[in-house]
């Protein structure tokens, strides 16, 4: 098995894991921000529903 042949040092790790969360609650944020602006009907997003669907078919 590969192993590294030096110790990371902390700062790396801990930028490495800033940079991590910072996109994680960017993402979070998006998808929230999204989630509201469906629930409320400000959305310029367009999602299928289940009477689209049945038209389509029939």
């Amino acid at each position: 098995m590969a192993v590294p042949k030096k110790k990371t040092s902390n700062s790396k790790r801990d930028k490495r894991r800033a940079t991590w969360k910072r996109k994680a609650t960017l993402e979070a944020q998006k998808a929230l921000s999204l989630g509201k602006a469906v629930l409320s009907g400000r959305s310029s997003f367009v999602y299928p529903t289940d009477e689209e669907e049945e038209d389509e078919e029939a």
